[in-house]
C-alpha cells in the first residue's frame, strides 16, 4: 500500500515536470501548477504569488475560482508574507483565529477563507522567489501530509517556473528596448521643441507606469527652469529659479533624486500641489545630460502606480532621458533659429528705409516693403529677377557699384545719389555690401536705400531759416508742420536806427556790403540760442523764438539772444570807428504770444513764417525802442515767461496802434557797462519812485525824481519824457479815469 502510494506520488511528479516543461510561458506554467496542485489536493482555490523585488511586494497572476485579478500585498504582510519571509510552510485550519491572516483580501473579492496550506517556492541554490498557496479543502482540513505533499508538486515545478520566469523578462526587457528604439527613434524625428517636450512628457508618464512628468529645460539668459506643458494639466508655462526645489536640487547637482514619500522630504514644496490640487506621493527627478556632459534640464516623473519608484526605474529614465538629450538640444537650437529668423523677417519689414538681398548667382533673393514702396513696385515684378536685368537705364550705376563692391570685397556707399522709380526721380543714400557666411565666403549681396528726397527739400527750406543743426532736428520729426500750427513762441524785430542816411553815404555796393556783414553777425547771435530766422525785410530782421523747435525757456533764449546782439554791435562799432566808418544803432522789441507757424505764399513762391497779433505787437516795440531811446523792450507777456534774472525797469503802460487793451513795457538794461549808463542801479531805483508818482498825478513829485534820474545820467532818455509828459499833464490834467496808459500813435 505503501509503495503504490509512493509509486502514485512520483508519477503525480513526473507529471507535473512533464506538462511544466512543454510550456515556455510563465502564464501557462504558474496556471499549470495552481490546477494541478488544486485539484491533487482537493481544495477550492489555489493561488501563486511571485515575488517583486522593485516593489518588495507579492503580486498573484493567476487566481483559481470565480475571479480572474492580480493581487499585490507587501512580502512582509499576511500568511503569504509570513512563509515569503520564513521560508517555512504552513497549514492553517482556521484563517480567521490566525493573526497572520490578511482579511482584507476576502473583503475586496467576497470569498470565505475557511483554512490555508501555504508552501515557499525556492530555487535549486535555496532563494525564496515565492509562495504557493491552496485555500480551503473541500474535505476535512488539511493534514501535514498535504503540507509534504504540496512542497514536494512545488518544488518539481519551481525549476520550470523559475526557467519560464527568466524567459519572460528576457522578452520583456527585448519588448521594452524595441519600444524604447521606436520612442527614441520618433522622439529625435520631432524638430519642434513644443511637441518634442509634450511627447518627452507622455512617453516618461507612460513607460514608467506614473501620474504624471515634467521635463524642465534650462533658459541660460533668466537662470531659470522652464517647461512649457506639463502632464495632466491645462497647457501653461511654469518658470522657477535653477535651484530651488526637487527639481533645483537635481540641476544644480546633477544627480538623480528618488523620493518615496515627498511630503516626507524637506526639499519638496507642497505649494504647487495647493495651487493644483494635485498630490504629489512620490517623485523621480533626473538630470538631462547633453554628449559634452553638460546639465541642460531635468525630467520629474511623479506618483507611480502601484508604488514608489524602483532602481530600475532610475536607470531607464536616465537612459532615455540621455538618448532624447540630442533632440532636445536640436529643438531648442531650431526653435533659437526659427526665433531669430522672425525677428530678423519683423525688422526687415518695419525698417523705413529699403532692403535687397541678391543670392550667389546675382538674383534678388529678398526686398522688404520699404523698398517695395520706395521703387515703387510689386513684389512680383522684382523677385528672383537678376539685378542686372532690373537696374538699367537711368539706375545703372547701382550695377556699376554692386559690381566695385564684388571686385574690392568692400563695402560700397554713394550719398544723395538719383535713383528712377517709376515716373519720379528720387535722392537716395545708397549702400551695398558683402554677405559673408561664417568662413568668411561671400554668399551674396545687400542693398540698404535710404529715400532723402523729402528730407532734402524740407532741410534745403528749413536751412534758410535757422541753425542746420535746428534744420536736421525738424527733419527727423517730419515735414507735416509745414501746414500750419498754432504754437506759442517769442517774436523778435530788430531794425537800424538811420538806415537812410547810411545808405546815402555808403551808395549801392557800401550799403550791400554793410548789411551782408551786420546780417551775419546778428544771425549768429540768434542762431546760437536755436532761434529761426524768419525773414529780412530791408534792414530788419524777424526771428522767432520755440519755432520749430521748442523749449521751456525760449523766452529767455530770446533775451539773451537780444543782448548778445546790442554787445556784438558795441564791439562791431568799436572796429568800425577806429577804421573810420560810422557806427551802427539798432533796436529791438520782443513779445510772447500763440502765432501761426507754416508754409505761406502762393503755388509759385512759399516761405516758413509766423503771422498773429503777437508779432504785430513785436513790431510795434521794435518802433518805440526810438521813443523811449532804448536798445530793447519786451512786452508783459514776454516778461512773465522769463526764468532768468536781468537787469531791467518797466518803461511804460502803452496802447499801441491799432489796439485797445494797455500792455506794461519793459526795458533790457544787461548789457550797459559803468561807462555807458553811470549810476544805473540808483538810477533804476529812483526811475520806479518817479513812476510810481506819475501815476498817482504827483506831477510836482515825479519831475524832482525823474530830474535826480537825469543828474545822475544826463543820457536817460525815458527819464527826461517822463519829466515833459508831467508837465503837459500838469498843465493840461487827464480825465479821472486816467489810469498812466500812453496812447502809441505811430507804428
Amino acid at each position: 500500500m505503501a509503495q503504490r502510494k509512493r509509486l502514485r506520488e512520483a508519477e503525480l511528479l513526473l507529471d507535473i515536470s512533464r506538462k511544466m516543461s512543454a510550456i515556455d510561458s510563465l502564464d501557462a506554467v504558474l496556471n499549470v501548477l495552481v490546477e494541478m496542485t488544486t485539484a491533487e489536493l482537493g481544495a477550492e482555490r489555489g493561488t501563486l504569488f511571485l515575488n517583486d523585488p522593485d516593489t518588495s511586494e507579492l503580486y498573484s497572476r493567476v487566481a483559481m475560482g470565480n475571479f480572474q485579478r492580480e493581487i499585490r500585498i507587501l512580502n512582509t504582510s499576511g500568511v503569504a508574507g509570513y512563509v515569503f519571509t520564513t521560508g517555512e510552510g504552513v497549514a492553517i485550519q482556521d484563517a480567521y483565529a490566525d493573526p497572520r491572516f490578511n482579511r482584507s483580501v476576502d473583503e475586496q473579492t467576497g470569498f470565505v477563507t475557511r483554512n490555508i496550506l501555504c508552501v515557499p517556492i525556492k530555487t535549486a541554490k535555496g532563494e525564496t522567489i515565492g509562495v504557493a498557496q491552496i485555500l480551503n479543502k473541500k474535505k476535512g482540513r488539511f493534514t501535514h501530509s498535504d503540507l509534504v505533499r504540496f512542497e514536494a508538486m512545488v518544488a518539481q515545478g519551481s525549476l520550470a517556473l523559475q526557467s519560464a520566469q527568466f524567459i519572460e523578462r528576457l522578452e520583456n526587457i527585448r519588448k521594452q528596448e524595441l519600444e524604447f528604439i521606436n520612442i527614441v527613434s520618433e522622439m529625435t524625428s520631432d524638430i519642434k521643441l513644443g511637441s518634442l517636450l509634450q511627447k518627452v512628457m507622455g512617453e516618461a508618464t507612460r513607460m514608467l507606469n506614473a501620474e504624471r512628468s515634467t521635463l524642465f529645460l534650462h533658459d541660460e539668459k533668466t537662470n531659470e527652469l522652464w517647461s512649457e506643458v506639463g502632464q495632466g494639466l491645462e497647457s501653461l508655462q511654469i518658470r522657477l529659479p535653477c535651484h530651488v526645489g526637487i527639481a533645483g536640487a537635481v540641476f544644480m547637482s546633477g544627480k538623480t533624486i528618488n523620493i518615496p514619500y515627498a511630503y516626507a522630504d524637506l526639499r519638496f514644496n507642497p505649494a504647487f500641489d495647493k495651487k493644483t490640487g494635485f498630490f504629489t506621493r512620490s517623485i523621480l527627478c533626473v538630470p538631462v545630460v547633453n554628449k559634452l556632459g553638460k546639465t541642460i534640464g531635468v525630467t520629474q516623473v511623479l506618483n507611480k502606480r502601484g508604488g514608489p519608484f524602483s532602481h530600475e526605474d532610475e536607470a531607464r529614465l536616465r537612459a532615455f532621458t540621455a538618448q532624447v538629450s540630442i533632440a532636445l538640444e536640436n529643438a531648442k537650437l531650431f526653435a533659437d533659429v526659427q526665433t531669430m529668423k522672425n525677428y530678423n523677417e519683423a525688422m526687415l519689414e518695419s525698417m523705413s528705409n529699403g532692403l535687397i538681398t541678391l543670392d550667389e548667382s546675382g538674383k534678388i533673393a529678398t526686398c522688404n516693403a520699404a523698398c517695395l514702396r520706395i521703387l515703387k513696385v510689386a513684389a512680383g515684378d522684382i523677385l528672383h529677377k537678376v539685378a542686372a536685368e532690373y537696374f538699367t537705364g537711368d539706375n545703372a550705376w547701382v550695377m556699376e557699384k554692386l559690381q566695385r563692391m564684388m571686385d574690392t570685397g568692400e563695402q560700397q556707399t554713394m550719398v544723395d545719389a538719383p535713383l528712377q522709380a517709376g515716373e519720379e526721380k528720387l535722392s537716395v543714400n545708397f549702400t551695398v555690401q558683402p554677405l559673408l557666411n561664417i568662413d568668411q565666403k561671400r554668399i551674396g549681396s545687400m542693398i540698404v536705400i535710404e529715400d532723402i528726397s523729402s528730407e532734402k527739400r524740407l532741410k534745403s527750406t528749413m536751412s534758410r531759416y535757422m541753425d542746420p543743426g535746428i534744420a536736421d532736428r525738424l527733419v527727423a520729426s517730419g515735414a507735416e508742420l509745414l501746414g500750419g500750427q498754432n504754437v506759442e513762441s517769442t517774436v523778435m524785430f530788430s531794425d537800424i536806427r538811420g538806415f537812410t542816411t547810411l545808405t546815402e553815404q555808403l551808395g549801392a555796393q557800401g550799403t550791400v556790403a554793410l548789411l551782408n556783414e551786420y546780417f551775419t553777425l546778428m544771425v549768429d547771435c540768434i542762431q546760437r540760442e536755436e532761434g529761426m530766422l524768419d525773414k529780412f525785410i530791408g534792414d530788419a530782421i524777424m526771428a522767432a523764438f520755440g519755432i520749430p523747435v521748442s523749449h521751456e525757456d525760449d523766452a529767455d533764449r530770446a533775451v539773451r539772444a537780444a543782448i548778445a546782439m546790442i554787445n556784438t554791435l558795441n564791439n562791431w562799432n568799436r572796429q568800425r570807428i577806429t577804421e573810420g566808418k560810422l557806427p551802427v544803432n539798432i533796436g529791438i522789441g520782443l513779445n510772447t504770444d500763440t502765432v501761426v507757424s507754416g508754409n505761406i505764399g502762393s503755388n509759385k513762391r512759399m516761405d516758413f513764417t509766423i503771422i498773429g497779433d503777437g508779432v504785430n505787437l513785436a513790431s510795434r516795440l521794435e518802433s518805440a525802442c526810438k521813443q523811449y531811446g532804448a536798445k530793447i523792450l519786451i512786452s508783459e507777456f514776454t516778461m512773465r515767461k522769463l526764468q532768468g534774472t536781468y537787469r531791467k525797469r518797466e518803461i511804460d503802460l502803452v496802447v499801441v496802434k491799432g489796439k485797445t487793451q494797455p500792455v506794461s513795457v519793459y526795458e533790457i538794461l544787461a548789457y550797459h557797462t559803468p561807462e555807458s549808463f553811470p549810476g544805473i542801479g540808483e538810477v533804476l531805483g529812483l526811475f520806479k519812485d518817479g513812476l510810481s508818482a506819475y501815476r498817482a498825478r504827483k506831477w510836482d513829485a515825479a519831475i524832482k525824481v525823474f530830474g535826480e534820474c537825469l543828474a545822475i545820467n544826463p543820457n536817460d532818455k525815458p527819464s527826461q519824457l517822463y519829466i515833459e509828459r508831467a508837465q503837459f499833464l500838469k498843465q493840461t490834467p487827464p480825465p479821472d479815469d486816467w489810469t498812466g496808459v500812453w496812447v502809441m500813435e505811430s507804428k
